[in-house]
C-alpha cells in the first residue's frame, strides 16, 4: 500500500508535483525531525531581546514546549499503530516567487520604519512554529507530509497586515495556528479536485480581526502603525507594483488586481465628485489597500479559475474595502481593517463566480475588440494581455495622481481650504491632522489645533471639541515649542476667550507639516523646505525659496 501510495499524486498536490523521492520514517524519526523545529522556537526565549520581556519570553517558551508534548503524544499512537510516516520535499513556483515579493517589500518598507527590521526575529520565530504546526497536523491525519516553501508566503502575507504586540505575542502563533488548520480541514471538491476553501493568510486575519473589533482590542496590535508606515517609503506603489509584476504574469492574477484598482479609483473620482473631499482622505488608495490588491486576495488557488469570475473577484474587493472603511470609520473602529475583513467571504463565492457566462454577443464583440488575446487565445496570450494592460493602468494612473507619493489629500493647505467652505469631515480631519503635526514637534500645528477646537464649536460643526482642558493642553504645547501665538492664547484662557492669535509657521514647523502622511523630512534645506511649501500653496513661501538659496 505505501509503495503504491509513492507512485500516485497525493490528493492534496496539483498534477505537476509528481513524486519523485518520498523518505520513509518511523514515528520515532519522524518525532526527532519535528522537535528540531520545536527546539528551535524554544531558543529564541534565550535571545537577550526576548528575556528582556517575561511575557515575550514564556510566549516563546510555552508554544514550544505544547509543540513538543503534542508531537510526542501523535507519534506515540503512531508507534502503537505500525505506522510509516513519509517526507516528500517539493518546492512549488508560486510560494517561491510570492515569498520573494514580501521579502523585498519588507526590506525596502524596514528601511523607513526601523519596527519593521526589529521584528525580523519575531517573523523567524513564527516560519519555524509554521513548519512544525503544519508537520504535526499533517501527520495526525495521514502518512504522507510534503515539506516545501508554503509556510513562508503564508507568515510573510500575515506579517504584512497585523502582528501583535509583545505582551500579546503568544495570540500570534494562534494566528499562524488558525491559517494552516483552516488550510487542512476546510475543504470541498473544486474541479475534481479536493481543495481548501480559504486563503491560508487571509482567514485567520479575518477572524482575529472581528475578534479585535468585537472586544475593542485593537491597540494590542500593530495593525494601525502597518497601515500608516507602509506609506512612508519614497515611491512605495511603484516597488508594490514591480515587485507583484512577476506572480501577477505567471499566475494569471493581474485581472483581480486591475479590477479592485480600478473600481476603487473610479468611486473616489466619483466621491471626490459628489463631496470636493477625498474618500480615503490622504489617497485614492491607501498603500496597505493597494498591497493588499497585490499580496493579499490574489491566492490563485482560492480566487476563480475563470478570466470573468476573477474580474469580478477584484470587483467586488474593490467594493467591499470602499463598504468596509465607511461602515469602520462610521462606528469609531480603526479603519485599516479594511482590507482584511471580506476575503474568506469572496472565496467561499469563487465557484459559483466561475459560473458566471458572458453573453455570446459580448463575448464576441470583445474577443474582437481585443484582438482575440484576453477572451480567447491561449493561457499565456491571455496573462499576457491582462499584465499590459496593467502597466498601462498603473502607468496612467501614476501620471494623473491617482496613486503614487503626491496626492493633494496630504497638503495642510487642501484641508484648510476644505474646512472653510463646509465640506463634509473636513474641519473634523484637519483637527485630527494638526494634533498628528502638533504631537510630532511643530507648535504652529499646536496653535492651529487649538484655535479649531474653538471655532468649529461656535460654527456648529461639531460640539465634541469643546473641551477647555484639551485647549488649554493644546496651547499649552504650542508655546513649550516656542510659538510665541500659543503662549498668548494660553494666557487668554484664564481671561476669558477673546480673539485668538494666529501666526504663519516658520521654518521649524516645515519638516513636520510639509510631510503630508509620509515619512518624516530630513536633510531638506532651508531652500528646499520653501520650494515644497511652495508648491504645496502655502502662502508666502514661493518667494523664500531663491532667497534661501542666495544665502
Amino acid at each position: 500500500m505505501s509503495t503504491l501510495g509513492e507512485r500516485k499524486l497525493d490528493s492534496r498536490q496539483t498534477p505537476d508535483m509528481a513524486l519523485r523521492s518520498v523518505v520513509r520514517l518511523s514515528p520515532i524519526r519522524a518525532w526527532l525531525l519535528h522537535g528540531v523545529f520545536g527546539v528551535v522556537l524554544g531558543a529564541f526565549s534565550f535571545l537577550e531581546i526576548v528575556r528582556s520581556n517575561t511575557t515575550l519570553q514564556w510566549a516563546f517558551f510555552g508554544t514550544s514546549t505544547a509543540m513538543l508534548i503534542c508531537g510526542g503524544v501523535v507519534f506515540v499512537f503512531s508507534q502503537g499503530r505500525g505506522r510509516v510516516l513519509r517526507l516528500n520535499a517539493n518546492v512549488r513556483k508560486q510560494h517561491f516567487v510570492q515569498a520573494i515579493a514580501q521579502m523585498v517589500f519588507f526590506v525596502y518598507w524596514g528601511w523607513y520604519w526601523r519596527p519593521a527590521y526589529d521584528a525580523v526575529f519575531l517573523i523567524a520565530a513564527q516560519v519555524v512554529f509554521a513548519y512544525g504546526f503544519e508537520m504535526l497536523l499533517c501527520w495526525s491525519r495521514r502518512d504522507l507530509y510534503t515539506i516545501g516553501f508554503g509556510p513562508v508566503p503564508i507568515v510573510l502575507s500575515i506579517n504584512l497586515f497585523l502582528w501583535f504586540r509583545d505582551d500579546w505575542f503568544f495570540l500570534q502563533f494562534l494566528l499562524v495556528a488558525l491559517g494552516f488548520m483552516a488550510k487542512e480541514l476546510i475543504r470541498w471538491n473544486r474541479n475534481g479536485q479536493h481543495v481548501h476553501i480559504f486563503n491560508p493568510s487571509s482567514f485567520p486575519l479575518a477572524i482575529f480581526s472581528l475578534g479585535l473589533i468585537f472586544f475593542g482590542a485593537s491597540d494590542l496590535t500593530w495593525g494601525q502603525d502597518i497601515a500608516t508606515t507602509q506609506f512612508f517609503p519614497p515611491h512605495v506603489y511603484l516597488v508594490v507594483f514591480l515587485v507583484a509584476l512577476p506572480g501577477q504574469y505567471l499566475f494569471g492574477v493581474a485581472s483581480m488586481t486591475v479590477s479592485a484598482v480600478v473600481v476603487t479609483y473610479l468611486f473616489g473620482l466619483l466621491y471626490f465628485a459628489v463631496t470636493g473631499v477625498y474618500f480615503f482622505y490622504d489617497s485614492y488608495i491607501p498603500v496597505s489597500v493597494f498591497l493588499g490588491m497585490h499580496l493579499l486576495f490574489t491566492d490563485p488557488s482560492t480566487a476563480p479559475r475563470s478570466e470573468i469570475g476573477r474580474l469580478g473577484f477584484g470587483a467586488l474587493y474593490g467594493l467591499s474595502t470602499v463598504l468596509l472603511y465607511g461602515v469602520l470609520s462610521l462606528v469609531g473602529v480603526p479603519p485599516f481593517y479594511d482590507k482584511l475583513l471580506q476575503v474568506p467571504v469572496l472565496n467561499l463565492m469563487s465557484r459559483a463566480m466561475d459560473r458566471i457566462s458572458l453573453p455570446e454577443w459580448f463575448r464576441s464583440l470583445s474577443a474582437k475588440s481585443s484582438g482575440d488575446l484576453i477572451h480567447a487565445g491561449s493561457s499565456r496570450q491571455r496573462k499576457l494581455a491582462y499584465m499590459m494592460l496593467w502597466i498601462l493602468i498603473f502607468g496612467s494612473l501614476s501620471a494623473v495622481g491617482g496613486v503614487g507619493d503626491y496626492h493633494r489629500g496630504q497638503w495642510v493647505t487642501f484641508w484648510q481650504g476644505a474646512c472653510s467652505d463646509g465640506r463634509p469631515g473636513a474641519c473634523r480631519y484637519l483637527v485630527n491632522m494638526q494634533f498628528r503635526f502638533c504631537d510630532s514637534g511643530s507648535g504652529w500645528a499646536c496653535n492651529e489645533a487649538g484655535i479649531l477646537q474653538v471655532d468649529l464649536p461656535i460654527s456648529g460643526k461639531d460640539r465634541r471639541w469643546l473641551a477647555p482642558m484639551d485647549l488649554a493642553e493644546a496651547f499649552s504645547r504650542g508655546c513649550a515649542l516656542n510659538f510665541r501665538p500659543a503662549c498668548s492664547n494660553l494666557a487668554r484662557l484664564g481671561n476669558g476667550l477673546g480673539p485668538l492669535e494666529k501666526a504663519p509657521p516658520g521654518l521649524d514647523d516645515y519638516p513636520v507639516i510639509l510631510r503630508g502622511t509620509k515619512g518624516p523630512l530630513r536633510d531638506h534645506s532651508a531652500a528646499d523646505l520653501y520650494a515644497v511649501a511652495c508648491s504645496q500653496g502655502w502662502e508666502g513661501s514661493c518667494g523664500k525659496g531663491a532667497g534661501a538659496r542666495a544665502r
